[in-house]
């Protein structure tokens, strides 16, 4: 139970199947005791007497409140981890994006997970905790049809960045996840190139994009086992760990990233992202150069 337990974790986005579901089995079989996150707790029967499901509505600033309190009288004031792990996806190219959905996945990706940050940090002060943020490849490269999403995880990479450094001297630890793929719950939509779209040529290679990662994702189980040892692990001798790569192919993009110089990497990534989803097609399609029929 969770008073027998010395160490608390809370995750976001613990629906069953996805990342956090398996993040908290494997942080419990640790033995911390885990609140797991989802919208309604009473849906799901918890898979561990050391995982606790409580209710949470993300981008909602009550719901964030009311979860601060209910984290406080099961601690007893306390957090050692807290993991942004929730997260929308969002697969529409540059020129198609809709505001309003634009905004939903910078709500759910960033600011939110600012809100959380602010509202656990006290917690976390008392154990000298850590922080786990979710991040992605995709806030590193230019994956295409994705801008959105990758716009949103780049400004949670640097968001983290700067988190990290300012919270030091108070002695929480905030660790970024760069993760490659998973087969994971994230939203997704089934969606159709909007019949105005200049991509419309490659309406088959934008289907394609909308499963990518699920069918090159590393398996979720596997994947949130490397992420808890990751956390827990030790730290180096002189440096502790900022980031850590996990998923599917996110080794290529460490080597790539530390190891190739950043004026060669750009120029490579938009080589290698506009052959895989065949954008060539749109060549002569479109303005002065459109071939006639």
């Amino acid at each position: 139970m969770a008073t027998e337990c010395k160490k608390y974790a809370l995750i976001t986005g613990c629906t069953p199947g996805g990342i956090g579901h398996f993040l908290a089995i494997e942080f419990a079989s640790k033995g911390f005791h885990v609140l797991a996150t989802v919208r309604d707790p009473t849906k799901y029967t918890t898979p561990s007497e050391n995982i606790t499901y409580v209710p949470l509505e993300l981008t909602s600033t009550d719901s964030i409140k009311a979860l601060r309190a209910t984290v406080s009288q099961i601690t007893g004031g306390k957090l050692d981890i807290l993991y942004n792990n929730a997260g929308r996806n969002y697969t529409v190219a540059a020129l198609d994006i809709k505001d309003h959905e634009v905004r939903q996945v910078f709500e759910t990706n960033v600011f939110a997970v600012m809100k959380m940050c602010r509202t656990f940090v006290p917690l976390l002060i008392e154990t000298k905790g850590t922080i786990v943020q979710t991040g992605s490849l995709a806030g590193l490269m230019p994956y295409v049809f994705g801008s959105g999403y990758n716009a949103s995880k780049a400004a949670l990479h640097a968001y983290s960045d700067t988190l990290r450094v300012e919270l030091a001297p108070l002695g929480v630890r905030v660790l970024n996840i760069v993760t490659g793929g998973v087969k994971s719950n994230l939203a997704r939509v089934e969606r159709k190139l909007p019949e105005d779209s200049y991509y419309q040529p490659l309406k088959a290679d934008y289907e394609r994009r909308l499963k990518h990662a699920q069918t090159l994702g590393m398996d979720t189980h596997t994947y949130a086992k490397d992420c808890v040892a990751e956390v827990l692990g030790r730290e180096g001798w002189f440096v502790k760990k900022r980031w850590a790569w996990e998923g599917r192919k996110s080794w290529v993009m460490w080597f790539m990233w530390n190891l190739f110089p950043r004026l060669g990497l750009g120029p490579g990534l938009d080589w290698y992202f506009s052959r895989l989803f065949c954008l060539e097609k749109l060549k002569g399609t479109v303005g002065p150069d459109k071939k006639r029929v």
